[in-house]
């Protein structure tokens, strides 16, 4: 259903694809995996995401997993939807075994590239960024509650906190 959804996304946003301007180039390679993120680094994370969404008043759910995807750790605020509990996974998920935002994703997706939907793991809307320190990924987070957009800015404002 996930894949239908999307796939009928991306027709709906084809024709904006054509009006755009042509690729910039190959993009540059992703980082290298690194060891894992260690659990007090992902709580570290989880707080500053949820200190950011109560300074906005949005409830959201978010979620650590390392390189492989599996999750580290993981909180939700009082309230939040409960469908956001799997959307957040699933966000740091794609982001950490694809090595990309998924924002990058889901502006693939609406530039008519649904190859980016090719595997059903995959869920390419804002909101999960690899975690990268010392020039490796050492995991992801994935946020969810808000709009997407509001989704990814509580993700960035998180790992603006971390040290590198």
């Amino acid at each position: 259903m996930l894949k239908a959804l999307a796939f009928a996304l991306a027709l709906v946003a084809a024709p904006a694809a054509f009006a755009q301007t042509a690729s910039t180039g190959p993009a540059a390679p992703a980082p290298a995996y690194g060891t894992p993120i260690a659990l007090e680094t992902a709580q570290s994370l989880i707080t500053a995401a949820l200190d950011h969404a109560r300074a906005n008043d949005w409830r959201v759910a978010v979620a650590i997993v390392e390189p492989s995807g599996e999750l580290v750790a993981f909180a939700r605020l009082d309230d939040t939807q409960y469908g956001s509990i799997h959307v957040a996974q699933r966000k740091a998920t794609t982001a950490a075994r694809y090595r990309i935002p998924t924002l990058t994703m889901e502006e693939r997706v609406l530039a008519g590239r649904i190859v980016s939907l090719a595997n059903e793991d995959v869920l390419p809307i804002a909101g999960g960024r690899p975690i990268v320190i010392g020039g490796r990924i050492v995991g992801a987070i994935g946020v969810s509650g808000v709009t997407s957009t509001q989704d990814d800015e509580v993700a960035l404002a998180a790992l603006g906190t971390l040290d590198d």
